[in-house]
């Protein structure tokens, strides 16, 4: 029998509905939506265990937030009745929204996502439903969980692809914290990571962690944008350390790393905190082949001018070779690069504020 035809899928969430962009190339789109239109959509996933499962976190105004899947590119939805995630009573807390979405690389069915009020969520069917993980809920640290600028919320979730029962997750503010059971139990991971809005400039725990991915080669290794500072960590977590050092910019939203590559990563640097726009008014993208030793910037296919910001989850890798990197902007650009980042071609423009950009390789719709 024919391999069937693999083309790659966009997942695009948006301040205002979905849109999804389909290529053989990724170099030409075709583009799709809105859908869900007028719902904010601050988290997607594609689940490709599933064959290409469009999930989203979605957030109207009118009926709340939920979780919606579909298997059709869009063109039906399915939502469980009462919605996917309910707080039990004993918790006083109802949902505000979904922040992530992340199929584990190693359990079928299973799904995590981040949310806010700040928790962290397990679906076992495949996202129809999911459960708080009582062992974040209910820890002591949690009282101390203050909120970002954002808001309260676990925005990373990263399910170890070599070990069924690491779970690392990061929140603002709060920061890293690692569990090695499965989620029963929770440790903070910070060490290394500056706090400078904080009486000690390295706490154990209370970091505004703005995202971290996880390396391509060795999973105990990973990378950080923090609210001030770009961090490298080789033990999971153990002690971070800086590598900033060539970057025009310490401060961002973005990271990214190579799904395979170890030492491939990128972020977007933005000026400052109080200045959270790209330096000099150049939106370009920072590759890193070294983990971290050296940065090279690439603006090719951007435009010379832009004042613009690019969110955390509003940036995604592939897994096709070479890898792609996709970046969405707050004016509503979408921008696809097929060469891991030298060069990019516009995906979708005029969209409304791009708040989650996800890609994958799909198979081709029939």
């Amino acid at each position: 029998m024919a391999e069937s035809q693999q083309q790659t899928l966009v997942a695009i969430g948006t301040r205002k509905g979905l849109w999804l962009a389909t290529s053989d190339d990724r170099t030409t789109w075709e583009v799709t939506g809105p859908h869900l239109p007028m719902v904010e959509i601050p988290s997607v996933a594609i689940d490709t265990r599933a064959g290409g499962r469009v999930l989203v976190g979605a957030r109207s105004e009118h009926w709340g937030p939920t979780i919606q899947h579909s298997d059709d590119r869009g063109q039906t939805w399915q939502e469980p009745d009462g919605g996917a995630m309910v707080f039990p009573p004993d918790t006083g807390a109802s949902l505000e929204r979904v922040w992530q979405i992340a199929p584990d690389p190693r359990q079928p069915g299973v799904l995590w996502a981040g949310a806010e009020p700040t928790s962290l969520w397990r679906s076992e069917d495949d996202g129809q439903s999911f459960s708080l993980v009582r062992g974040l809920w209910d820890h002591p640290h949690r009282p101390q969980w203050y909120p970002g600028q954002g808001g309260a919320a676990v925005h990373t979730v990263l399910p170890d692809p070599n070990d069924d029962q690491r779970i690392v997750v990061a929140m603002s503010t709060g920061g890293v914290y690692v569990s090695d059971d499965g989620g029963a139990s929770w440790n903070p991971a910070n060490r290394g990571i500056r706090a400078d809005f904080m009486p000690e400039p390295e706490p154990e725990f209370g970091q505004c962690v703005h995202k971290v991915a996880r390396d391509g080669a060795d999973s105990r290794v990973m990378y950080a944008q923090n609210h001030g500072g770009v961090f490298r960590t080789d033990d999971g977590g153990k002690r971070w350390v800086s590598i900033a050092d060539g970057l025009p910019a310490d401060f961002g939203f973005v990271m990214l790393a190579h799904p395979r590559a170890g030492g491939t990563a990128w972020v977007v640097p933005l000026t400052a905190d109080r200045e959270r726009l790209p330096p000099d008014g150049r939106l370009r993208v920072h590759r890193t082949r070294d983990g971290g030793r050296t940065w090279q910037p690439s603006g090719s296919g951007l435009p010379d001018q832009s004042w613009n910001t690019v969110l955390r989850d509003a940036a995604a890798v592939d897994e096709a070779d070479p890898v792609g990197v996709y970046i969405g902007t707050r004016d509503g650009m979408v921008y696809a690069s097929a060469d891991e980042g030298d060069s990019f071609t516009v995906v979708a423009e005029h969209l409304p504020d791009v708040l989650a950009v996800r890609a994958a390789q799909v198979p081709a719709a029939a």
